[in-house]
């Protein structure tokens, strides 16, 4: 069973994170002082941290970057922070995931799963999902090929990961700041327009009218979304 740590002072927060994700099979852990957290995070025994930012004798940036100096496993931060710059330091600093409260606790456990299982999959652990597939658009991760309707498509390194990451994540908006920081990996700002010229050129090669998409949706002021 996955172990999923949940350090948050937020007695009601953490009751239903916990709550909603043992329903999807997972053994959860609360913490609500910070430095605890941290000391319980950095054990090596967890599959996913979720972290606040605002706690206790240690904040949720002093967790991230203890848990980043030893290991590399999915971070999801969950904080009533609302502003760009704490969101790009939060994943400038390691975070795979910002969530802003309130939430949809259904749209927390999805993201779990999805880090989980690209987690796993980079790591090598779950052969069984070498290939992304949905409606007739196919990605081979091990072999790095791209397949529209069985014919093959050159894709560029970052248009390649920029595609297998929105489809290992299907449903789940994120916004262009967050994308450009996940992959280009630069604590960069303002610069996003890359990411919207990275979406035409996807577009372009897998949707058969890319002015109306059927697989990568525009959610306007948000961000982008792979349809499944």
């Amino acid at each position: 069973m996955k172990q999923i740590l949940i350090i948050e002072d937020d007695e009601n927060i953490a009751e239903l994170e916990r709550d909603y994700l043992q329903l999807n099979g997972y053994q959860v852990t609360i913490i609500a002082d910070g430095l605890q957290g941290m000391n319980h995070a950095v054990s090596g025994k967890y599959d996913v941290i979720i972290v606040d930012l605002m706690l206790p004798n240690k904040d949720g940036f002093q967790i991230l970057k203890a848990v980043r100096s030893k290991m590399e496993i999915p971070v999801i931060i969950v904080s009533a922070k609302t502003e760009d710059i704490d969101k790009i330091r939060g994943l400038g600093y390691g975070a795979d995931d910002y969530l802003t409260k309130p939430f949809s606790p259904s749209e927390l456990v999805a993201r779990v799963k999805s880090h989980i299982n690209r987690y796993e999959r980079l790591m090598g652990k779950n052969t069984g999902t070498e290939m992304l597939s949905h409606k007739g658009l196919e990605v081979n991760t091990a072999s790095h090929q791209v397949f529209v309707n069985g014919k093959e498509k050159t894709f560029t390194a970052k248009e390649y990961e920029l595609l297998v990451f929105l489809m290992s994540h299907s449903n789940i908006v994120f916004s262009k700041d967050h994308l450009f920081m996940t992959i280009w990996n630069e604590d960069h700002f303002g610069d996003t327009a890359t990411v919207s010229v990275h979406i035409q050129k996807i577009r372009k090669k897998i949707e058969k009218d890319p002015a109306n998409p059927q697989y990568i949706e525009t959610i306007w002021g948000a961000g982008y979304r792979f349809n499944v």
